[in-house]
């Protein structure tokens, strides 16, 4: 199914910034659709082939008309004469009689999608007249303020450009609470939902002929800090977003400003009580917050561990097997501490082991204790690891490199590479393969790697906790290449 804006290039001429007119009204009509309780359906003209339907949506808040999907569909003749005369005309038209749709009565209106004086599109409105009954006040103030929006778009004063979506989850829908503001910011009416909102935030007391920006005003003051653009929303001045928190209780609200012939003539305001998902949030945000200072203190302690290993073996003589194993043991706990360091600056556990990798490299390259020069490089990428699998090839890589340099490298120098490649096999479990090649002495006769010491010893069992092989075999022209494979562990946080 091809998006909108693929099927708006091949079947129209519109400008981009056209072509981004129908895209804002697309992106914030399911608004009216609710306001409605009607589907609606956009339409552009295709030219000799009539009218190209390129958008669909059905209401949350009543009975759809269409349980089929109409995007792509050509209009046939009886709805082209509508959408024809509204696009023509520029004004709303209303079918004069309903049209039946499996038994079920349909009234149907177009809209002209107008921009700049221009019009672009028709928008038709289906509204299911089997459901309807005496409407209560609140359908009829939902379906009145669905006109004004209608008798916007067609004056090419709806979508507004300049609203901002803003970045924070919670946006508010008609079904979370609609108030009606006059011109003058008093509420002529407020939904049932969206009088809770407002008690909720501490009110008591009528909302209704009250001026809301006094009636939120009162509730946050001894409240901070406020949201600068509180203010036109609560008045209906400006199409904006805002978030009002009092009491331990949060209400987002947008403002929709209606107007007439370029006019205000008073708002429409959306609120959403989002209490419970801004405490998720902050519980979410302390949770994170608490990992990384743990991942931080973990770090801390274990360069606390390598710093007194380093002093126990500064009291050793150079060289001594005890100094050596010393040593080690403060390169593999300086490892560990390098993964914690990384995940203490992250969001998740989660780390981007290319940075791991190429710090770990430089860091043994660069301190390496032979008369020779060693060059590295890192090439292919090892992607996000989890942080149990960073830690593990984290380790394997140390003693690889290690090993390259103290035995490989140390009596002629060279250059030591590591690629890595990350695929998945055919049932979507990620793959990753490291190499680890040098240019030196290569390997010695009879090496074993079961039986050739701890560091090796360490590699095969840390392999095999990531389900994986290991190999070692001479590098061409000559030196040594160690290739081993890795299955990881899926990134969410619950997978294992």
């Amino acid at each position: 199914m091809p998006t909108l804006q693929e099927v708006l290039h091949a079947a129209t001429d519109l400008e981009p910034a056209e072509a981004e007119w129908l895209h804002l009204l697309v992106g914030d009509w399911q608004l009216i659709a609710d306001l409605s309780f009607a589907d609606l359906v956009l339409w552009v003209p295709a030219g000799m082939e009539g009218w190209l339907a390129v958008a669909h949506v059905r209401p949350t808040t009543g009975q759809m008309v269409f349980f089929e999907d109409v995007v792509g569909r050509r209009t046939h003749r009886g709805r082209q004469s509508l959408l024809d005369q509204a696009y023509l005309d520029r004004r709303i038209v209303r079918q004069k009689d309903p049209i039946f749709r499996d038994d079920m009565p349909v009234r149907e209106e177009a809209i002209p999608v107008v921009r700049a004086g221009r019009p672009l599109a028709v928008l038709t409105r289906h509204t299911n007249l089997a459901a309807m009954r005496t409407p209560s006040r609140l359908e009829l103030t939902y379906q009145s303020l669905a006109d004004a929006l209608a008798r916007m778009i067609a004056a090419g004063e709806f979508p507004n450009v300049s609203a901002p979506t803003g970045q924070r989850r919670g946006a508010p829908r008609v079904g979370d609470g609609v108030i009606r503001l006059d011109v003058n910011g008093v509420v002529s009416y407020a939904s049932p939902n969206a009088l809770s909102a407002i008690h909720r935030l501490g009110h008591v007391g009528d909302v209704i002929d009250e001026l809301l920006a006094q009636v939120v005003a009162d509730l946050l003051r001894d409240e901070s800090p406020v949201d600068e653009s509180l203010a036109v929303v609560v008045t209906g001045r400006a199409p904006w977003r805002t978030e009002v928190s009092s009491r331990g209780a949060s209400v987002s609200m947008r403002a929709i400003p209606l107007t007439e012939g370029g006019q205000r003539v008073g708002a429409l305001l959306l609120l959403r009580d989002v209490s419970e998902l801004r405490r998720r949030e902050q519980e979410l945000i302390t949770k994170d917050a608490t990992i990384r200072e743990i991942h931080h203190r973990v770090k801390n302690n274990l360069q606390t561990v390598a710093a007194l290993l380093r002093l126990q073996a500064r009291r050793l003589p150079a060289g001594e097997a005890g100094r050596v194993a010393l040593e080690e043991a403060v390169r593999r706990v300086g490892v560990i501490a390098l993964v914690h360091e990384t995940l203490s600056q992250g969001f998740d556990e989660t780390v981007n082991f290319d940075d791991i990798a190429v710090r770990g490299l430089q860091a043994i390259t660069e301190v390496a204790k032979v008369e020779h020069p060693i060059t590295s490089s890192v090439d292919g990428s090892f992607g996000m690891l989890r942080a149990e699998d960073a830690t593990a090839m984290a380790m394997i890589m140390s003693e690889l490199v290690q090993n390259a340099v103290e035995h490989g490298l140390a009596e002629t120098g060279g250059s030591i590479r590591v690629h890595a490649e990350r695929t998945s096999d055919d049932s979507g479990e990620e793959l990753l393969t490291v190499s680890i090649t040098d240019d030196g002495a290569g390997l010695p006769d009879g090496f074993r790697p079961g039986t050739s010491g701890l560091g090796t010893q360490i590699v095969q069992s840390l392999v095999q906790d990531l389900r994986g092989k290991i190999v070692w075999q001479a590098a061409e022209p000559r030196g040594t290449q160690v290739r081993f494979g890795a299955r990881l562990r899926p990134l969410g946080r619950d997978g294992a």
